[in-house]
């Protein structure tokens, strides 16, 4: 087993002590529903957009944007690229609606327009999300620490889980986003320090990246043909990126509920433009780092082997058979093992687990406040005391959590975190972004076109996910199309459907 040097221990001990003691300081003001879920609304907009910041860059992006650069290329980076133009959207749409509605819950609209199942539905799909998007964060935790440490994934996860579910529970969305402010500073640090070791180690520093990447297209950002879509293209990350991210900033509760923390609509829009001017070129960093670890492994085949014969054997497969794509996510890990000093290697963790912890802690909030609104107050408790409410979110918070650390456990062994997550996404937010976006659009379709709409999406989505499935004889039924596609797909059949069927029945 690996041991960390006691500096590094202290350093990643203090970071998470630290956390916890913000959770108690708020705790004092946590006296009430309002305060738990939008810190009674007094949050500055530069803080909301370090924190929606701090959200976008999880460990999912700590580890598996270098995994994925090192592997392949910076097709994914497009993802990143698309993001100005649905915040663009948001801010000038979603917003505005959601401030003037005052509904601390992003799905309440659907039960006003088209009935209860709607509200229902859209809920599950974020809750469904939530945990996969948690559990692959707590994958990504669990994977570098046990590589720095030794010690068994399960229990990383457990005992990472266990500090988050204690300063979510006791300090509420206030403590959520101060915490990411700090986490998002200290992460984008992480990220330039980790960055900076890399060039270092090259022979040439910076001039040897470029070089080695130019010369195997590690650049390259797809093709940009505009009639393949069976393929990770270009055009196929943007319009997988584009639905994410107004899903994301549009209709996800994560965020939605941060809109009601902002003083004014103008602070909340505000908050959204922050975070895409900081993500863009930090993203970027973390595609140059994936990418300088590929030079300097390049320039050092003889250090990668460890990791090659670890994933060799795990998979039970030769060596000799691994691609890059094979043992991406491994490299960072690795090369912090191997080549980061120490102290610096106990920031660079602390670095990893706010990245991890922001994006959890404020899944969880998010999630109980959801299940507080759509489901206890909607069907079980309609005059529920708020005493009983917050005894509700702190039940909710800590189940969330629960099962997000189960759902981590369940992907060990996940060829890449970044895929599993972008495919996971992909199928639960389909359906929940065409149904928000037909209610909001279209002014005819009532109750029964939005069933009937929904219904044909989800058949769209369940087809393009598992028709892979089918056996060899029914080849054509498969889906054709990549798998990054089933989110566009998947909106627009709800969307459009509803639209075809609306004018249908006025004719």
């Amino acid at each position: 087993m690996n041991s960390l040097p006691l500096i590094d221990l202290s350093i990643i001990a203090l970071y998470l002590l630290g956390m916890i003691g913000v959770g108690v300081y708020f705790s004092r003001k946590n006296n009430s529903t309002d305060q738990f879920t939008k810190a009674s609304g007094h949050i500055p907009g530069w803080a909301l957009g370090i924190s929606l910041y701090a959200t976008f860059l999880s460990s999912n992006t700590f580890l598996g944007v270098p995994g994925k650069a090192f592997g392949s290329n910076w097709n994914s980076f497009v993802f990143s690229l698309s993001m100005p133009a649905a915040a663009w959207i948001a801010a000038k749409y979603f917003v505005p609606f959601y401030r003037k509605s005052g509904e601390i819950s992003a799905y309440t609209h659907l039960e006003h327009r088209f009935g209860p199942w709607a509200r229902t539905y859209a809920m599950l799909c974020f809750v469904l999300t939530q945990l996969a998007r948690m559990g692959s964060i707590f994958f990504g935790i669990a994977l570098t620490l046990e590589a720095l440490t030794g010690i068994d994934m399960r229990t990383i996860m457990v005992v990472s889980g266990i500090c988050i579910i204690i300063y979510t529970m006791l300090g509420g969305m206030e403590a959520v986003i101060w915490t990411e402010v700090a986490q998002g500073i200290i992460k984008t640090i992480g990220a330039m320090v980790v960055l900076g070791i890399v060039i270092m180690e090259m022979e040439n520093g910076f001039s040897d990246i470029i070089g080695i990447g130019s010369a195997d297209e590690k650049f390259s950002l797809g093709s940009f043909s505009l009639t393949d879509f069976t393929t990770s293209t270009f055009w196929v990350v943007f319009l997988y990126g584009f639905f994410i991210n107004l899903n994301n900033f549009g209709i996800d509760q994560n965020y939605v509920q941060r809109y009601h923390t902002a003083k004014n609509s103008k602070e909340a829009a505000r908050s959204i433009w922050l975070c895409v001017y900081w993500y863009l070129p930090v993203s970027m960093v973390f595609f140059f780092i994936g990418t300088s670890l590929y030079a300097y492994f390049h320039q050092h085949p003889e250090l990668i082997e460890a990791v090659k014969q670890q994933v060799a054997t795990d998979k039970g497969i030769p060596a000799t058979a691994l691609t890059p794509a094979d043992y991406g996510d491994k490299v960072l890990p690795h090369f912090m093992v191997t080549k980061v000093p120490h102290g610096l290697l106990g920031l660079i963790i602390a670095a990893i687990l706010s990245a991890a912890m922001s994006t959890i802690s404020s899944g969880m909030n998010s999630s109980a406040t959801v299940f507080l609104k759509d489901i206890y107050q909607r069907y079980i408790d309609k005059d529920i005391s708020p005493k009983k409410e917050l005894l509700v979110l702190y039940i909710a918070t800590a189940a969330m959590g629960v099962l997000a650390i189960v759902t981590g456990i369940v992907m060990i062994g996940v060829k890449s975190i970044l895929d599993l997550w972008w495919q996971l996404a992909g199928i639960f937010a389909g359906g929940m972004l065409g149904l928000f976006l037909l209610g909001m659009i279209s002014r005819t379709a009532g109750n029964a076109v939005a069933k009937l709409a929904t219904m044909i999406g989800i058949l769209v989505i369940i087809w393009m996910t598992f028709s892979s499935l089918l056996p060899d004889q029914y080849d054509g039924l498969r889906n054709p199309l990549h798998m990054n596609m089933v989110i566009v797909v998947g909106t627009l059949s709800i969307f459009l459907s509803g639209l075809l069927i609306s004018r249908l029945k006025k004719t």
